[in-house]
């Protein structure tokens, strides 16, 4: 019985992880329209402080679990390191450009390209119904898109279907790569852009409103890494999956109550079409795995 209830202990800290990670993610849009700097200072400062508090939290991991062994990203650690730096300098120039929902919604589709990618380059097999949602949620993105033309939106719609696009290629290299330490691989990515920014840009003439904000925006980008990497190792993979979907509700959320932002009703509707196909293909896994957890445990 006590075992039991550590397990429901565990997943209930799990699911309050994961929620809390996609709360502080949907941050992000706000955190970086109230900052006045350029994108790319703003992603210098972000990777500095994000990498530094991650590489924190990998070495505080390292030390409880008394591993000696050093670390060591390789040819493919810098290939995900760099694919996840140019990503983010996509994320945080799309907000700059367009709402924060367009942002949010078209980044929610990131999976199903993972999964489309997958299937070009590694071969991987891609389930029906996957295939049918990245139809169905790119439709909605063509939708979304489609809106901001004449309205001065389409270039930041467009970086993020860039950013996303990175995204997507970079869960495949988790996949593929999977001797790769992936939370270090985010912490150098970080720093990679710290180091760029501060050759080709100028990070240190940022006023004292936006020093505040840019320490936060950092450290909010660590805080949302470690929750989720917490989070996520305590419960299903398809749970995950489903709760991790959260962070587009509340960056819209968030949008609208700091921003007072209202996106074309065509954004809307794009929207709705993406998080139908996004909650209905992390819900049909979710109820799925559920299924099987309780048919094991009917044959144990």
């Amino acid at each position: 019985m006590a075992v039991s209830g550590t397990v429901e202990t565990e997943r209930a800290l799990g699911i309050g992880l994961v929620i809390a990670s996609a709360a502080v993610f949907g941050l992000a849009g706000v955190l970086t329209k109230s900052i006045h700097a350029d994108p790319l200072t703003i992603t210098t400062w972000r990777g500095l402080v994000g990498g530094l508090l991650i590489a924190v939290y990998v070495a505080w991991q390292r030390r409880r679990a008394r591993t000696r062994q050093p670390l060591r990203l390789g040819w493919r650690g810098w290939l995900m390191a760099t694919t996840g730096a140019l990503a983010s300098i996509a994320f945080i120039a799309a907000f700059k450009n367009t709402y924060v929902a367009n942002v949010a919604v078209i980044y929610a589709t990131a999976p199903f390209i993972a999964a489309l990618l997958g299937w070009l380059i590694a071969g991987e097999r891609a389930r029906t119904k996957t295939l049918a949602a990245a139809v169905l949620s790119l439709t909605g993105v063509g939708m979304i898109v489609f809106s901001g033309l004449g309205t001065g939106q389409p270039l930041g719609d467009a970086l993020a279907l860039l950013m996303t696009f990175g995204s997507a290629l970079y869960m495949v290299m988790i996949r593929k790569f999977r001797d790769t330490p992936v939370v270090w691989a985010g912490a150098v990515s970080g720093l990679i852009l710290f180091v760029l920014g501060w050759f080709v840009t100028r990070p240190l003439a940022v006023s004292g409103h936006d020093v505040w904000l840019l320490a936060a925006f950092g450290a909010s980008f660590a805080l949302a890494s470690v929750l989720w990497t917490e989070g996520a190792r305590r419960i299903p993979a398809a749970e995950a999956g489903l709760l991790g979907s959260a962070e587009v509700p509340f960056a819209v959320l968030f949008g609208w109550l700091f921003l007072t932002e209202l996106p074309p009703g065509m954004s809307f509707a794009g929207g709705a079409v993406v998080l139908a196909a996004v909650f209905a293909h992390a819900g049909h896994d979710w109820h799925k795995a559920r299924r099987q957890d309780r048919f094991a445990a009917q044959k144990a």
